[in-house]
Formats: C-alpha cells, sequence, structure tokens
C-alpha cells in the first residue's frame, strides 16, 4: 500500500490500493512503519513528493491515515508535494484536514465566588431590564387597542378566561377549603392551652380575607396558568407562528398577549372571591366539629373580627398580582429558543419568578396597607 524510494535529496512516496476500513490494521501499521523509517530529523531530502495516483478507493479512514503521514513530514516544514490525487479523494482529504486543524474548544471555566455572584447579578439586571420592555410594549398594545376597539380579539380573551378562570374552580375551591380547615386546626390545637378558642374565628378570618386567599389562588394560577401561557407562546415562537403574524401585519403582543393578560386580570379577583369564601366555610365546618363553636357562633365572631377593610385589602392586591402573573408568563413564553430544552427551561423560569413576584408584591402591599392604617 506504501512504497518509498529515496534518490538523492529526493524521497519519493507512492501509495496504492485500498485505503479503506477494510484495511484498516495493514494500513495502519504501514503508515507507522513508513513514518519511523523515515523521520525528518533523519533523512537527508529536501523534497519529498507523495504520488497517489495507485489508490483505487478512500475512505474518511484512509483520508485519516493519509493526513496523519502528511502530517509527520510537515512539522518540521518539509511539506510533501502530493500529485496524482483524484479529486473526489482531494475533497475528502481536505475536509479531514480542516476538521482536524479546528481550535479545541476553550474548557469550560466553572464561575466561583464573586465571580458567580457578579455574573447572577447582571443576570437579574437584563431580566428587569426585559421585563420592563415588555411592560411598556404590553401597555402600548393596549392604548392601541382602547384607540381601535374593532381590534381586539374578545373572543379570544373570554376562550382564555373559561380555560384561566372556569376551569380552575374546581381545584380552588379545594385547596382553598382545605386550607381554612388546617387552619382552623391548628389554631384550635393551640388557642385551647390557653383557653382562647373563639379567637380562631378572628385568626381565621383575617388570614383568609387579608393574606392567604388572594396568596394561594395567585400561586396557583401562577402554577397552573402561566405555565400554559408559556407553553403556548413558546410552542409558537418555535413553530414561527409569531414571524408569520409579523409577515401578515400583526403585533403578536396586541394579538396574543394582551387578551390572555386581560382574561388571568378578570380571572383571579374572582376566584379570589371564591377562594376565601371556600376557605372560610372549611375553617367553620372544622370549629363546628373539631373545636364545637355552632355556625350561630362562628358568624357572629366573625362579623365582629372583620370589616369590609379585611376584604377590600385582599382583592385590591388581585388585580396587580394577575397582571404580574401574565406579564411574565407571556414574557417567559416570547423567550423561548428553538428547541425543546429551552421551552422547558422558560416554563419553569416563568413558574418561579411570578411565585417569588407575587410574594415580594404581597410583601409590598402588606407595608403600604399597614402605612395606610388598612
Amino acid at each position: 500500500m506504501i512504497s518509498v524510494q529515496s534518490q538523492g535529496d529526493h524521497l519519493a512516496v507512492s501509495g496504492h490500493g485500498l485505503w479503506t476500513a477494510e484495511c484498516a490494521d495493514a494500513l495502519e501499521q504501514e503508515v507507522d512503519a513508513t513514518t519511523a523509517a523515515h523521520p525528518v530529523g533523519q533523512i537527508s531530502a529536501s523534497h519529498i513528493s507523495l504520488d497517489l495516483s495507485g489508490i483505487e478507493r478512500m475512505d474518511t479512514f484512509g483520508a485519516v491515515l493519509l493526513e496523519r503521514l502528511m502530517g509527520a513530514w510537515t512539522k518540521d516544514g518539509l511539506a510533501p508535494e502530493v500529485v496524482g490525487l483524484s479529486p473526489r479523494h482531494a475533497v475528502l482529504l481536505r475536509e479531514v484536514e480542516q476538521g482536524g486543524n479546528q481550535p479545541r474548544p476553550p474548557a469550560r471555566h466553572r464561575e466561583k465566588g464573586l465571580e458567580l455572584l457578579g455574573h447572577n447579578m447582571v443576570r437579574v439586571a437584563k431580566d428587569a431590564l426585559a421585563l420592563m420592555n415588555f411592560v411598556g410594549a404590553v401597555m402600548a398594545a393596549l392604548g392601541r387597542v382602547i384607540i381601535r376597539p374593532r381590534t381586539f380579539r374578545f373572543t379570544s380573551m373570554v376562550a382564555q378566561m373559561d380555560r384561566v378562570g372556569l376551569r380552575a374552580v374546581p381545584i380552588v375551591l379545594l385547596i382553598t377549603f382545605l386550607i381554612g380547615a388546617i387552619i382552623a386546626q391548628q389554631g384550635i390545637f393551640h388557642f385551647r392551652s390557653f383557653g382562647a378558642d373563639i379567637y380562631v374565628v378572628d385568626m381565621v378570618g383575617v388570614l383568609v380575607l387579608r393574606e392567604l386567599g388572594v396568596l394561594i389562588v395567585a400561586i396557583m394560577l401562577a402554577g397552573r396558568s402561566g405555565s400554559a401561557y408559556t407553553a403556548e407562546l413558546g410552542s409558537m415562537r418555535m413553530r414561527e407562528e409569531m414571524d408569520a403574524l409579523r409577515v401578515m401585519g400583526f403585533d403578536p403582543i396586541e394579538v396574543l398577549v394582551v387578551p390572555r393578560i386581560l382574561a388571568i386580570v378578570i380571572s383571579l379577583p374572582l376566584l379570589t372571591f371564591i377562594g376565601s369564601m371556600a376557605a372560610l366555610v372549611g375553617g367553620g365546618l372544622v370549629c363546628w366539629f373539631y373545636g364545637g363553636i355552632t355556625p350561630d357562633v362562628f358568624m357572629a365572631r366573625l362579623k365582629t373580627a372583620i370589616d369590609l377593610n379585611q376584604f377590600e385589602v385582599g382583592m385590591y392586591k388581585a388585580p396587580f398580582m394577575a397582571a404580574t402573573i401574565g406579564i411574565v408568563a407571556c414574557l417567559e413564553g416570547m423567550r423561548v429558543g428553538g428547541s425543546a430544552e429551552s421551552l422547558g427551561e422558560r416554563t419553569t423560569a416563568s413558574v418561579v419568578k411570578a411565585i417569588f413576584l407575587v410574594i415580594v408584591m404581597d410583601g409590598l402591599f402588606a407595608i403600604f396597607f399597614a402605612a395606610v392604617n388598612m
């Protein structure tokens, strides 16, 4: 397969036969033997010719070995002159040479300490900036809808309200009922040692109407509907449906985002009211069967323990939390890339960010309402 002839300062190397994977063992041994018998530092030839006209067939394995043979003499600047190589074999050899000359990817650098903290802070800042830009785009689209009401997709909003609101009623009723029952049971268990069982009604009424009712429902909607928004919009981006809307002259934010956000803003206060009533019913039943507080006593104490302000505080929070969930979910959906992995990452990020912002917003509202004596 390889023959070598030395003529003064000229080293003539010729290749012939099959340079394929079937002859891999013998061919590799001949290449190694040739380079070992004629190393660059020990040959007196100043010119090397490599005649490859006798090669009948070559595959990738043969091209790799040929590149290894040429590379052994090229290290010290003694480049062999290749003659007789067929065009189809030359293309294969060129691809192998280019692949071998590509630089190795740099080793993955693991961030530690302050570097990791700094990069995370930059990511948080970029996310905050993207959220502000998206809020501005949504407000602009909403303004266009107000100016031109005929362009609003009312049917789309109603369909989203059915999915986000009506279909969520059973799970909201169940979860909030259980939450109210658990709060009442734990309150009776601990207050009983002080002889203050009746104050459980105060605790259940204030916690449910003021804080936990809207918070639990918002968290449930962030996991149930927010993830659905992100997955739907992300799938549309992956299938390039949003690009198709832009080509047809439609704004994807106005067509897809605004109806979804309005639907969740309308649905969350209604679900909050339903959930709060279910939690009070659950707490009342536990107080009756576990604490011995009859429904008449429970209702009388509840009327004295709470007022309209407690109910209003919870309802005031609901639209803002709903808007936050909708905006974050739609933003993450619009940022999905072209892979299924990106879709999963953005859906997870949507739920996590929405729940985090809802809890932060609840804390800010608590500070605000305490400052205004509500």
